[in-house]
């Protein structure tokens, strides 16, 4: 929502509404700009909400986006530049350079300043591992010791430096699952209704044909890694050019695909929050409140008014009547552990990883074809002394 523009693509607040309430961090940053990261947000963001303190109010940050919540919350981010600016960089950003190199390249490269660092991430992660060789390029330290030095500050913990803002809480708002896949299969229908394609035309007029044709098409940075650009990608870069039935599919696949993408990550989204938020280790942690929004019946009994409730008695520095929401972590989870999986040849970082991957489709699916493999194997012949493969016996009878 920081973009300019495009204000059905990335659901913007109506104007109704944010002339309810004083809104900020809306619709500022030109659409072309590509690099503009979580440290422009926050660089923003905190003077912003130490502005809204010094008038005695109370700032309220919505999302969305929790890794953007998270650097706001904790002192988990890093400064490369001596003078921190909330505009964007320019267009030589140094990450944006790095990430064009292969990824074991990159990988290597990373191992030899900060192995630290290098073990820790995947070497797939190009985003990542780009990120920490900036760090060190520009800063002289390897990134995994800036990351030790805001850990062992006071009130730092395993996942980062301390909590920035000791009087905060988190609402967060959640639905059963299959209300929340309705009501968001629901919100792409009613965004194609008010107008999402005509905006998507033009958008991709002015600012996306040009870049096509150049084969320069980048859905990786910038405004493009919004959800709903590169789902209609096939749809308008041959709408004109092909039959009317051949458009009309690709706009049907476009809207599927925007649905399942949608829905996809609002899951990450909760998964988020429970890993992030409620499982996260240490003290400085902001106690998480539950409000359930399955039924919009019940929006006044179920949502608005014990959220009052909550933030009144944050406000009076009384205990608030609902008891935050609590999920046990194990201990001795290993978070950065490695593990190749020989079968279908990947590299899984973390404990929960490695047991999320055990269990996954694709696993499963490579597991089960193995081991048609070996009874197939067995059932088909046997080894002699030989070596010579026999295949039965005389009496017909299959070897064992």
């Amino acid at each position: 929502q920081v973009y300019k523009g495009l204000d059905i693509i990335t659901n913007k607040v109506s104007p109704q509404e944010q002339r309810l309430c004083r809104h900020h961090m809306i619709s500022f940053v030109d659409p072309l700009v590509s690099n503009y990261t979580v440290v422009d947000f926050r660089d923003k963001a905190v003077p912003l909400i130490s502005y809204i303190f010094a008038r005695d109010k109370i700032p309220i940050v919505v999302g969305g986006t929790n890794y953007y919540i998270e650097s706001l919350l904790w002192k988990v981010l890093i400064n490369t530049k001596e003078k921190p600016s909330s505009a964007p960089r320019p267009d030589g950003d140094r990450k944006v350079e790095l990430e064009q190199l292969d990824s074991a390249e990159l990988h290597r490269r990373l191992s030899q300043v900060d192995p630290e660092m290098a073990a820790k991430l995947h070497p797939h992660d190009k985003r990542k591992v780009a990120r920490s060789l900036q760090v060190f390029e520009e800063t002289g330290i390897p990134h995994s010791e800036i990351l030790h030095q805001q850990q062992e500050e006071e009130g730092g913990g395993p996942l980062g430096g301390p909590l920035k803002y000791p009087h905060s809480c988190i609402l967060w708002l959640h639905a059963d699952q299959a209300a929340l896949d309705a009501r968001l299969e629901k919100r792409v229908d009613d965004m194609v209704a008010a107008g999402l394609l005509e905006e998507l035309r033009d958008f991709h007029r002015r600012y996306n044909q040009e870049k096509v044709a150049e084969n320069r098409q980048d859905y990786q940075h910038g405004i493009f890694q919004s959800i709903g650009f590169k789902e209609f990608h096939e749809y308008l870069v041959t709408e004109g050019n092909c039959s009317p039935e051949t458009s009309a599919l690709l706009l049907e696949k476009g809207i599927q695909a925007l649905k399942q993408v949608t829905k996809r990550y609002a899951r990450r989204q909760n998964k988020w929050v429970r890993n992030r938020f409620l499982k996260r280790p240490g003290p400085n942690v902001p106690p998480v409140y539950g409000l359930e929004v399955s039924d919009l019946q019940r929006w006044e009994e179920d949502v608005l008014k014990p959220a009052l409730e909550i933030v009144e008695s944050f406000i009076q520095g009384r205990e608030p009547p609902a008891e935050p929401l609590r999920m046990e972590h194990d201990e001795r989870e290993n978070k950065r552990s490695q593990r190749v999986c020989e079968l279908c040849d990947r590299l899984i970082i973390g404990d929960r990883e490695w047991a999320a991957h055990t269990r996954s489709k694709s696993h499963l699916h490579h597991l089960k074809k193995r081991r048609k493999l070996e009874v197939s194997g067995r059932a088909g012949g046997t080894v002699g002394d030989s070596g010579d493969t026999k295949t039965s016996d005389e009496d017909g009878s299959l070897p064992l």
